[in-house]
């Protein structure tokens, strides 16, 4: 698909001079699948047949059996040639798998296929065959290796024509009668074809440029943007049917997937209508094995869960949460109910930025964030309050890297940035220097929201809200988190399940340049073959020897 195409697909206002052509959508039943893939039929049951059919699915339905094809299912055609030469990254295939599974839609094959009538032909008659759905992406556009209509026609015996609204959006935008023209070549479609304009009634806005369909195929373009603009428009009314959808439980374990693989099998067997998955996590910070459990019966599903997790040792399953930053407040109000010593401390720190956020506006405001346990602290604490008082706003900070640092906390603080969706410069050390540029980028700073203790270097004398030196770039330190101990930092991260830098799961208390750090003495131990090898952070009971691994420190 290239420019021509493009500005086709992009949406226009309300009101636009081509009107919305909705007609009844055709569909193939699963059932109708069933017996096509044996090759009795393809057309739907006729008289007794179709009476027969209706009073075996009520009589399933009445006995608490759900019918065997009541699931639908999906098949994704990729056709073009660059993705088989490797020129372009297929994106399409994960977006509409994940998409058509939670419409309930089970996608049972991905195809690629080069850009060829015949080929696209085969491969389309076979599909439309054997699932409920087809899609297909790419190949279609002006250019010579644009043949998806062509291949969908052939593949039910049709002819491409000019379909004359599209001829007239066509004609209208590009100013050409011409039917032999390149951008015209957009207007044959498959003469069985159906049009579907999709619109976000929210903003007002429509395609341009339909979804084309023909039977049960339906032709998306291979732009990745484009396609998953016109699934958000249309997904939802072409394959998701009422009523259907998977139902998916989710069972984190701190036991390694073989230790539980026994249980998990007796499991499997004993619960057939759900579908199971096992993802074992070699580092995480949290778990060892991630279970998936999935089933259109919600009390199918609970039974098994149940069933499953009845088998292992206390203290195997846990809680985890996979994402308390999107909605922070569902999290963060709950954590001092369940760890009553966070109580007094987190309402400090939350009051402090309270009056921050209330004393200067968004863009007055920044945060120093290094991929520290502590500024963790501050940065999701301060991006919680930054969603409830300016929820438009992104939360500057600014990144100021050492000479050789850890390549660890270089990459954590990337993902911080983009799980928190920060505004961030990146600035080279020292931190004088660097406080400097930051003003000279942004001079409406005024406050830098800081991850500092007053067990840190020279911090004992700080206030909550400090100027900086007289001869240092002024601005208002805010220090939140003054008071907290060693022990309320990992109770507030973990209490969350808030993803940290990994060194700290190898013995690193206090993280520093690879020149003045290493992991924690107190915090070494030895595997079962003897190796030296250092427990995780969280787990050092002397707070005051924090600094023990800094090459620097007076401990």
């Amino acid at each position: 698909m290239n420019l021509i195409s493009q500005v086709l697909w992009q949406g226009g206002r309300r009101g636009a001079a081509i009107k919305s052509v909705n007609p009844a959508r055709r569909t193939v039943t699963p059932a109708v699948n069933t017996l096509g893939r044996r090759g009795c039929c393809r057309a739907p049951f006729p008289g007794v047949l179709r009476g027969l059919h209706t009073a075996l699915v009520r009589m399933s339905e009445q006995n608490g059996f759900p019918e065997a094809s009541s699931v639908p299912t999906a098949g994704i055609i990729i056709i073009g040639d660059e993705i088989l030469k490797g020129q372009t990254r297929d994106t399409n295939t994960h977006f509409l798998s994940k998409n058509l599974h939670s419409y309930g839609v089970k996608v049972q094959r991905v195809s690629v296929i080069p850009d060829d009538v015949p080929t696209i032909a085969s491969e389309v008659a076979k599909f439309s065959k054997a699932y409920t759905f087809v899609l297909t992406s790419g190949g279609i556009g002006p250019t010579h290796d644009d043949l998806t209509f062509e291949g969908v026609a052939a593949a039910f015996e049709e002819k491409v024509h000019p379909h004359p609204l599209l001829v007239k959006l066509i004609s209208g935008f590009f100013k050409t009668d011409d039917l032999s023209s390149p951008a015209m070549k957009m207007a044959h479609i498959p003469e069985s074809a159906e049009l579907h304009f999709g619109e976000d009634k929210s903003k007002g806005v429509k395609s341009r440029y339909p979804i084309i369909s023909v039977k049960n195929v339906t032709i998306f373009p291979g732009v990745p943007h484009l396609l998953e603009r016109a699934f958000a428009l249309l997904g939802e009314k072409l394959f998701h049917r009422p009523g259907m959808g998977f139902k998916v439980h989710r069972v984190f374990l701190t036991a390694d997937e073989v230790s539980i693989a026994t249980y998990l099998n007796d499991t499997v067997a004993k619960y057939p209508s759900v579908s199971f998955g096992s993802y074992p996590k070699l580092f995480h910070s949290y778990y060892k094995t991630k279970i998936t459990m999935e089933s259109l019966d919600e009390e199918i599903l609970q039974e098994a869960e149940q069933y499953f997790k009845s088998q292992l040792e206390e203290g195997t399953v846990i809680d985890y949460k996979e994402d308390t930053v999107t909605s922070p407040w569902d999290y963060i109000d709950n954590l001092s109910i369940l760890n009553p010593s966070l109580e007094a401390p987190l309402q400090e720190a939350l009051d402090i930025l309270n009056q921050c956020f209330d004393r200067y506006s968004p863009e007055e405001i920044c945060i120093c964030y290094n991929g520290g346990k502590d500024c963790l602290v501050v940065l999701h604490l301060a991006y919680a309050i930054m969603q409830k008082k300016h929820p438009k706003n992104k939360l500057q900070a600014v990144y100021i890297t050492e000479p050789k640092a850890f390549p660890q906390v270089t990459e954590f603080v990337q993902h911080s940035v983009n799980r928190y969706d920060l505004d961030c410069d990146i600035i080279p050390g020292p931190m004088k220097a660097a406080l400097t540029k930051v003003l000279e980028n942004r001079p409406k700073i005024k406050a830098m929201i800081m991850g500092t203790r007053r067990s840190d270097p020279y911090s004992d004398e700080l206030d909550f809200f400090s100027p900086t030196d007289k001869d240092w770039p002024a601005m208002i330190r805010v220090n939140p988190i003054l008071n907290w101990k060693y022990s309320n930092v990992w109770d507030f991260i973990r209490g969350l399940y808030l993803p940290y830098c990994p060194l700290y799961d190898r013995g690193y208390t206090s993280l520093g340049s690879q020149d003045n750090t290493l992991p924690n003495p107190l915090l070494e131990t030895r595997d079962r073959i003897g190796q030296v090898v250092y427990l995780p952070a969280y787990t050092l009971k002397e707070e005051d020897m924090e600094r023990k691994g800094r090459i620097s420190s007076k401990h």
